[in-house]
């Protein structure tokens, strides 16, 4: 049987490592991608909105992104938000469609990358401990309340351990994967 606790800590840990995806694929490796231009923000009738709600984002070559507003009236200020984000990149428009090259990584700025990504995966790592500490809190207060028997508690704890491994052992392969994928000259 499994109880309401470990399931709710094991919704919490799928979203924690889906977080940790999202941030992970804004950050640029040398390859053309576009969930690197998710973060980018357009100016359109008259509110902020994504920029894959006002085009059609594509990656057609390895180093180039390609962005076609469904409206020809917003060329400009899909060039004007990819150019003002902080993504250093540098688009270019026909009146038709956005492109944007991207250009090759410096060894100093992957380096500075793979810290980067780093990062994540260990805020990643803190906030499944975070849950994990949370359910076992609740485990022993049930079990001190006399609502969980001790053995069911024990049983319990150890498959939030189990879970938290296994969503731990998720965000290392992802930073693995990042790395190398940064790391790619």
């Amino acid at each position: 049987m499994t109880h309401k606790i470990l399931v709710e800590a094991e919704e919490r840990m799928k979203k924690a490592l889906e977080g940790l995806r999202r941030e992970l694929s804004g950050i640029r490796s040398g390859k053309a991608t576009p969930a690197l231009l998710d973060t980018v923000r357009v100016e359109a009738y008259g509110q902020l909105v994504p920029l894959n709600q006002v085009g059609q984002v594509s990656a057609p070559e390895p180093r180039l992104v390609v962005v076609q507003p469904y409206d020809r009236s917003l060329v400009k200020a899909v060039h004007r938000a990819i150019l003002q984000s902080d993504l250093g990149l540098n688009p270019t428009d026909d009146g038709v469609v956005v492109r944007v090259p991207i250009p090759s990584l410096t060894e100093e700025r992957r380096r500075d990358l793979v810290k980067l990504v780093a990062k994540f995966a260990e805020e990643g790592r803190v906030h499944i401990r975070q849950i994990r500490h949370d359910a076992i809190h609740e485990l022993k207060k049930q079990g001190k309340a006399g609502t969980l028997p001790e053995d069911e508690e024990h049983r319990l704890e150890a498959e939030t351990q189990k879970l938290t491994d296994r969503s731990i052992g998720a965000v290392d392969e992802l930073l693995k994967k990042k790395t190398a994928e940064v790391m790619e000259v």
